[in-house]
């Protein structure tokens, strides 16, 4: 576990917008008072999006088995994996904001996990070109001290170009996406992929939905701004 530094620092059913943000829990005066936050992962990419919300947090990789289960949705994948990361942190941290987040990608049927080698990333950026990816991303903020808990999962949909398989090794060579869902890095040369995109938070994208997190944080007291 190491703090953060931070200075002051198939698809989701569409559920619409007053699903995703009608009936918060109700918190009680005991809980306002804040918890400290912790984000279950070890992402860098994730780490430096929950920066942007200006709250002192630290991180902790959980132990989990990440292993789909048989017959298993996308969606419902990633929402338990999100709930399961952050319950893995609830014992050492029993009163604590745990926040947990999983994402896959899904292109067609299949489902895309991250490449870990040129040639699995090479074959995914093939099946892509001139298609849709759909990202899916469970979020959930689990309050260990109360076992309050809110799951959702957020789609977020990449268009790719036509791309030959000149300019995908080009990219692929340059950038070395092998530990990102889809084979490539939407912070960086990985725009360049896309012909558009289609989703309520781009941020998602990178793995961590901080519109839909700031809802959950406001319903657990969190002053955002």
């Amino acid at each position: 576990m190491q703090p953060a530094t931070v200075k002051g620092n198939s698809a989701c059913p569409p559920s619409g917008a007053a699903a995703r943000i009608a009936k918060q829990p109700q918190i009680s005066q005991k809980e306002i008072a804040v918890l400290p936050l912790v984000l279950a992962s070890s992402s860098p990419y994730r780490r430096e999006l929950l920066t942007r919300l200006r709250l002192p947090f630290i991180w902790s990789a959980p132990e989990i088995d990440e292993s789909r289960q048989p017959d298993e949705s996308a969606e419902t994948l990633v929402r338990r994996l999100s709930q399961e990361k952050a319950q893995a942190l609830s014992t050492t941290h029993p009163e604590h904001l745990i926040i947990g987040s999983d994402q896959v990608a899904v292109l067609g049927a299949q489902i895309l996990g991250k490449p870990h080698t040129l040639e699995r990333a090479r074959e995914q950026l093939l099946a892509a070109s001139g298609s849709s990816v759909t990202f899916l991303t469970g979020l959930t903020l689990l309050n260990s001290a109360t076992g309050l808990r809110q799951t959702d999962c957020i789609p977020f949909t990449v268009h790719f170009r036509s791309l030959t398989e000149a300019q995908i090794m080009r990219y692929l060579t340059t950038e070395q996406p092998f530990d990102c869902a889809g084979s490539f890095k939407a912070e960086g040369l990985g725009i360049s992929l896309f012909r558009s995109t289609e989703g309520s938070d781009s941020n998602s994208l990178i793995g961590l939905p901080l519109i839909r997190l700031v809802d959950m944080l406001q319903a657990s007291g969190v002053d955002i701004p």
